[in-house]
């Protein structure tokens, strides 16, 4: 019995220990995924307090955690009726959906893998890549070949590749941390920081020593006094600009639904200190503009310092608008390199609702069966070519094709392809010739026989919809001239400039704008600016809390809005900044005056 006796405390006393161990292991589990979901969160989000507003968000942040969710598992939590998720429930979700791990991705390959032989081709990771997880592009899985393909033999060894995908991902989680940790050494620094902080030659003022001057001054938008506004007509540009060095290209705002606004971008280098005289406009191929009939769409550009990658790398922007539409701006440069990056406000540039017109037919086939393009088609090419011709000499080099190719399917043409290029199409002087770049529709139709898709995702890439009207694309063209010494305008980019534009917009608005303090919540302020033909709105949240803000604009006369309605409600995250609202005269040779009022939501 006293065997029997002893064994039942120790039993017990085991049995308490595993649970206490289990249960230590499980918080310390759970404390760990915190961690990670926080570190994810703040790769993505400012504070852990900003809830997921969108799909889009809430796919990138469960990726951040190395969880790669299928669109299943997207509109498990994400559905038509879903506002908006926060950060508790987003850690609630991860602990329901566990990372992809290597067995994940193998039981995955091992499906296509119908020899056995532990290689995958292009084609089955394509079908792999797009059944688990967000569908990647043909071109991005492409290049994931390309990375560790090292005998080129178009293959892929994907137990290696599982293994490298997994170790990304852990390198992904690893970044996140140290995004954290910085974000967190930042709030630290601000908080230990005193409130008021005078400038270095400032003095600091006591409240019983500010004087009204010292004051922000009242913003236009409450003023009883409306502001008007009328067209300036043409501004002035220097008088010997025929002697000034010249350098132009072209380029073009493309309406992109997954990135918003994708534009060329510039380096500009000037060679020694000068002045300088730097316009863009709007222009017309072929005859799209007539039949659109919309005015002409705002274009603007901004100068950057390029050794700066923040808001404080603007030197000025192009604030003058002539009355052909027209922006221009002329300053004085150091010698060095400048970026250049177009700005439209999407008042007048937008998203097509719909497209319900008749799709047009693109090719015939003759009495012979030879394919051949139809004259709308041949013409929307020729257009589509005159948008790639950025220097304008009426051929296309190889960079110009290649920006050509960027935008309608990601890829950079490889020598390889531009080889192909050259001994099948018509070239001059090492270019391609405008009838050689409609043989190669006609060829690309040729490979398909005849099916139009591929085709119909150039023209939707250019920004043309089924009527083949350009709608959701806007070429533009930049001239700068320089008084002393060369300027040399090169191509650098073509995508969305993102946070970059969104700060530097809002630093050129804060430096020129009116400001006004919000009375009603402490560390909020409202700048408005208003130049020849732009009004903008920008809303600085200095706070530590999210603010929700509704512009009213409804009452300005001849304005139309970037956003649905001239009222808006704009979400700002605590310690930022962000554009609430840009405003356009409608009919641009009339009168038009801005007036806004602002309301807190709660």
């Amino acid at each position: 019995m006293s065997s029997g006796w002893t064994s039942r405390p120790s039993s017990a006393a085991s049995r308490s220990s595993r649970h206490s161990h289990a249960s230590s292991n499980s918080r310390a589990e759970d404390s760990s995924l915190k961690l990670e979901c926080k570190a994810a969160y703040l790769s993505v989000f400012d504070d852990i307090h900003d809830n997921i507003m969108n799909k889009k968000d809430f796919i990138l942040v469960l990726q951040q955690t190395g969880r790669n969710p299928t669109p299943k598992v997207v509109q498990r939590y994400w559905d038509e009726n879903t506002e908006s998720i926060s950060f508790a429930e987003f850690v609630d979700i991860c602990r329901k959906e566990p990372p992809t791990s290597v067995d994940d991705l193998l039981r995955a390959f091992r499906k296509f893998d119908i020899n056995g032989d532990g290689y995958i081709s292009l084609e089955e990771l394509y079908k792999v890549m797009t059944m688990k997880g967000e569908k990647l592009s043909r071109q991005e899985v492409k290049a994931m070949i390309d990375e560790v393909d090292e005998n080129k033999d178009g293959r892929l060894d994907y137990k290696e590749f599982c293994k490298m995908f997994v170790a990304t991902t852990e390198e992904c989680k690893k970044m996140s941390l140290r995004v954290m940790e910085k974000k967190e050494r930042q709030r630290t620094q601000k908080e230990d920081q005193p409130s008021v902080r005078p400038r270095k030659g400032e003095k600091r003022l006591s409240q019983a020593s500010l004087k009204s001057d010292d004051l922000p001054k009242p913003s236009p938008r409450n003023r009883k006094e409306k502001q008007r506004v009328s067209r300036t007509g043409n501004f002035p540009q220097p008088s010997n600009l025929r002697s000034w060095k010249h350098a132009q290209s072209k380029g073009c705002f493309f309406v992109d639904e997954a990135r918003g606004f994708v534009s060329h971008q510039y380096l500009l280098t000037l060679m020694e200190d000068t002045a300088i005289w730097l316009t863009i406009q709007p222009i017309t191929i072929g005859d799209h503009g007539d039949v659109l009939d919309r005015p002409p769409v705002d274009t603007a550009m901004y100068i950057l310092r390029a050794d700066h990658d923040d808001d404080k790398a603007l030197v000025t922007f192009t604030e003058h608008q002539d009355s052909k539409g027209c922006y221009g701006v002329r300053c004085d440069l150091a010698a060095g390199s400048y970026h250049l990056i177009p700005f439209t406000t999407g008042c007048r540039l937008r998203p097509r609702k719909s497209d319900s017109s008749k799709e047009a037919k693109l090719v015939i086939r003759d009495k012979e069966g030879k394919i051949t393009l139809t004259k709308p088609f041949r013409k929307a090419l020729e257009e589509i070519f005159d948008m790639a011709d950025l220097d304008g000499n009426g051929l296309l080099s190889r960079d110009e094709f290649s920006w050509f190719n960027i935008r309608t399917s990601d890829e950079n043409v490889a020598d390889d392809e531009w080889q192909v290029v050259e001994e099948n199409v018509e070239m001059e002087k090492g270019e391609i010739t405008k009838d050689g770049f409609l043989s190669l529709n006609v060829m690309e139709a040729e490979d398909n026989d005849g099916d139009t898709e591929d085709l119909w995702i150039t023209l939707n890439s250019m920004g043309y919809n089924k009527a083949l009207q350009l709608d959701e694309a806007c070429p533009f063209k930049v001239d700068v001239y320089a008084e002393d010494g060369e300027a040399a305008l090169e191509v650098t980019k073509l995508e969305n400039p993102g946070l970059l534009l969104e700060g530097t917009v809002c630093a050129s608005v804060i430096a020129k704008g009116d400001a006004t303090k919000i009375k009603s919540v402490k560390d909020l302020m409202l700048y408005t600016y208003q130049g020849d033909a732009r009004a903008t709105v920008v809303i600085e949240n200095k706070s530590r809390t999210k603010v929700t803000m509704e512009l009213d604009c409804s009452k300005s006369k001849n304005c139309a809005s970037n956003h649905d309605s001239l009222v808006c409600s704009i979400a700002v995250p605590p310690q930022s900044r962000m554009v609430g609202m840009h405003l356009l005269p409608v009919n641009e040779s009339a009168e038009w005056f801005v007036q806004c009022t602002e309301a807190i939501l709660k």
